[in-house]
């Protein structure tokens, strides 16, 4: 005889989280599970340290479920959690991330727009991946999340200027990568 768990609200769980009871934060964990590993994933550098990320982001979560108020989503409550976790994970087991300049980060060379709509979320998630550290944190936060510069900054403990460098170098990369695959897609006229 197979057992049928109990339908709850989201608001529900979360009730009955903030009373500690363990069957509701393994419910709520299996409701957001999927989405919040999907968050994780864009600052880990593979699927086992986002699954860390995701592990540490819910003890959190659970730590301070008490703080909720129901301002806003309790989801992106959640996200806001993950996240903060996520790049203190990376700080603590990664190396600090490069910084570049502003003067450094050049012209962005134009991508056909027509190609870019179509391009598959799958590709542009592994290119994104396939940024520097610093530059997928910042591009990350700023394009995915919608922090500010001024968040950026504090959030990663460097200048509102580094955050505005890197977003713009990680921009360049991202249109670099798109460019090199319009032109593998539509082949050259000449």
């Amino acid at each position: 005889m197979m057992f049928l768990e109990p339908k709850y609200t989201l608001e529900q769980l979360v009730d009955r989280c903030r009373e500690g009871e363990r069957k509701a934060q393994e419910l709520l964990y299996k409701q957001l599970a999927g989405k919040m590993l999907a968050v994780c994933m864009r600052y880990a550098t593979d699927r086992m340290e986002a699954e860390d990320m995701l592990q540490n982001g819910f003890i959190k979560v659970f730590g301070k479920i008490a703080d909720y108020r129901g301002d806003g989503s309790f989801e992106g409550w959640v996200r806001r959690i993950m996240v903060h976790s996520s790049i203190e994970y990376y700080r603590k087991h990664h190396k600090m991330m490069q910084i570049v300049d502003m003067d450094d980060a050049g012209a962005e060379p134009s991508v056909n727009p027509v190609a870019a709509a179509n391009m598959d979320a799958k590709v542009l998630m592994g290119f994104i991946q396939q940024l520097s550290p610093g530059y997928r944190m910042v591009f990350n936060l700023y394009a995915l999340e919608g922090y500010a510069h001024k968040e950026i900054a504090e959030i990663m403990g460097i200048s509102e200027g580094a955050s505005k460098s890197q977003l713009s170098r990680a921009r360049t990369i991202l249109k670099e990568q798109i460019a090199k695959m319009e032109g593998k897609s539509y082949g050259y006229a000449g």
